[in-house]
């Protein structure tokens, strides 16, 4: 899953990020408001961490002006200790959830992954699942029937955002945005090289699991009976 970090303190967004790339999420900051507006209309990521009092804009600001557009991304404001009207006003324009600095890391992490059960994703502290297999994304880990392979991270990314989506399909772009970004240089062929990668891996763990292509609009998991 991606996160987008909104936090003019340097150090504290790249602890921020460092913590979030140690629970295997896709991580990008920026340090200012207007530029963390600009990351956030592109729509493609799953979290936002949007601190408060941050040049150019305000994280209320922002916030307002994602929700008039329709974007529904999960939000959870960084406030200043015993800040109440900032917490309020968060809530009140759509802030999914706050914590105040400094935050136990612990609780951060619980925070977004109530956030994001809150916004439909399957984040199960254990793994997700789907069919026979299993994916475990702290350890880059897939299991079927007893069997386990490890994974690479970008294996891991593309294997948890399939199976976040269920059955619905996913479009090389949207592949590329999630787990590139949507400013980077990867290719529909970086994306048919991991699905590769994907699919010999379920061959091998005999899954019932497959990846299958539809032509022109993207790929789609789906389990095969019998």
């Amino acid at each position: 899953m991606r996160i987008l970090i909104v936090e003019d303190e340097a150090n504290l967004a790249e602890a921020l990020s460092q913590i979030l790339k140690k629970e295997n999420y896709t991580v990008d900051m920026v340090h200012d408001g207007e530029e963390g507006l600009d990351y956030a209309l592109s729509d493609i990521y799953d979290l936002l961490l949007l601190d408060i009092m941050l040049p150019g804009m305000d994280g209320i600001s922002i916030l307002k002006r994602l929700r008039a557009k329709g974007i529904a991304t999960p939000v959870i404001m960084l406030t200043a200790k015993g800040e109440i009207p900032d917490k309020i006003a968060g809530l009140d324009y759509g802030a999914d959830d706050y914590i105040a600095k400094p935050f136990n890391t612990g609780e951060l992490l619980a925070r977004i992954r109530a956030a994001l059960r809150r916004k439909g994703e399957v984040v199960p502290e254990d793994g997700l699942r789907f069919g026979d297999i299993e994916l475990n994304t702290a350890y880059l880990k897939i299991t079927c029937k007893g069997k386990e392979l490890k994974l690479i991270l970008k294996e891991s990314q593309l294997l948890e955002l399939m199976m976040t989506r269920k059955q619905a399909v996913t479009s090389k772009e949207q592949i590329i945005e999630k787990l590139w970004g949507f400013d980077s240089d990867a290719e529909h062929n970086n994306v048919e090289v991991y699905i590769s990668f994907l699919r010999k891996k379920l061959t091998f763990l005999q899954s019932a699991v497959r990846i299958n292509t539809i032509r022109g609009v993207g790929y789609v998991l789906e389990e095969v009976n019998g």
